[in-house]
């Protein structure tokens, strides 16, 4: 029977199959049944810069709102901490001394400032590892897009210098060379690589006018952009690489790792088809590679990336323009 044990980031894993950051892993329930499914480790929800600030503003309102009123009331608030982030920071205790696999925070910041305090306070919980969400809002900005990119890599060398357990970085695909930002980002201190963190779109209600924020679950198709990516990044950086987006089940995984993936993240698939998913995922895999007399996952990691690759156009733009000269390339999907 194959081995499906992994490393990531040096954290070992008895499988590949990684519950990602969701409202999933939010409740003791849910987190148990991942675990009980089969996943080799999961990702807490992310903690966000809005919510510390929120936090930050109601306390000092709080605080001030009897002012003026009695010098002595003012100590009405004694030195307490913002409880949401608080509370969010117990729950990762939580889940972590309730749980037997590897556990990884996620932080989705924006200040310098907040990136380096909750990123350490997060290690504090006792998790195996931190996964940091960069987002850049898409309005117009004073700054050019590499300033953006420079921003980001300090914060990751800044983070690093300052825990002790590996940091991984979710990565937003939006950047002009996806590839050189992700290895900036490795040489900066980053021990993974996420590909990629699908961000939530806005839609219109024509109908009322109105803005809607869908819940966007991702389909199989969804996984070709990070499997190119992933193919490409195979053999090109020491840092570990994770899969992400569309990895519905177990072939899917198995596509990811032939490209080059060390694990894959999978969350989409949990809400379609409920948290046991997860275990069939694992079995599915495990069958594949039996199958394929596969012993471990070593065994074909990497063997479809661009550098192992028999077809030299596989990862290149030949690829689309050889589709596209076809005399009638829309028969393919008639």
């Amino acid at each position: 029977m194959a081995s499906l044990q992994a490393k990531y980031m040096d954290i070992e894993l008895k499988n590949p199959v990684i519950a990602g950051a969701s409202e999933l892993s939010s409740h003791m329930s849910s987190i148990k049944q991942l675990e009980e499914a089969g996943v080799g480790a999961l990702v807490i929800k992310s903690l966000f810069e809005e919510q510390i600030q929120l936090e930050k503003a109601r306390f000092e309102e709080e605080q001030e709102q009897y002012n003026g009123i009695n010098a002595e009331m003012t100590s009405i608030y004694p030195a307490m901490e913002h409880s949401g982030p608080e509370e969010h920071l117990m729950w990762v205790r939580k889940a972590k001394e309730s749980l037997s696999i590897p556990i990884i925070a996620s932080l989705n910041a924006v200040n310098s400032d907040t990136w380096v305090e909750w990123a350490k306070k997060l290690e504090n919980t006792g998790v195996d590892g931190l996964e940091l969400n960069f987002f850049a809002n898409p309005e117009l900005q004073e700054g050019e897009g590499a300033a953006v990119e420079r921003d980001q890599i300090a914060v990751v060398a800044e983070v690093v210098r300052n825990v002790v357990i590996p940091v991984s970085i979710k990565m937003s695909l939006f950047y002009t060379a996806p590839l050189s930002v992700a290895k900036l980002f490795v040489r900066a201190g980053a021990k993974g690589l996420v590909l990629f963190n699908r961000f939530f779109q806005p839609d219109i209600d024509v109908e009322t006018e109105t803005a809607l924020i869908p819940l966007n679950l991702s389909v199989s198709t969804a996984n070709r952009l990070p499997l190119r990516y992933v193919g490409l990044l195979f053999g090109e950086t020491s840092g570990s690489i994770c899969a992400s987006s569309g990895v519905m089940d177990g072939l899917d995984a198995a596509k990811m790792i032939l490209a080059g993936a060390d694990v894959v993240q999978v969350v989409s698939t949990l809400y379609r088809n409920k948290l046991t998913q997860a275990g069939r995922i694992v079995d599915e895999l495990s069958r594949w590679m039996d199958e394929k007399d596969y012993v471990s996952l070593e065994d074909f990691r990497g063997k479809m990336s661009r550098k192992n690759s028999t077809d030299p156009w596989a990862y290149k733009r030949a690829q689309y323009a050889k589709l596209l000269m076809k005399p009638d390339p829309m028969k393919i999907i008639r």
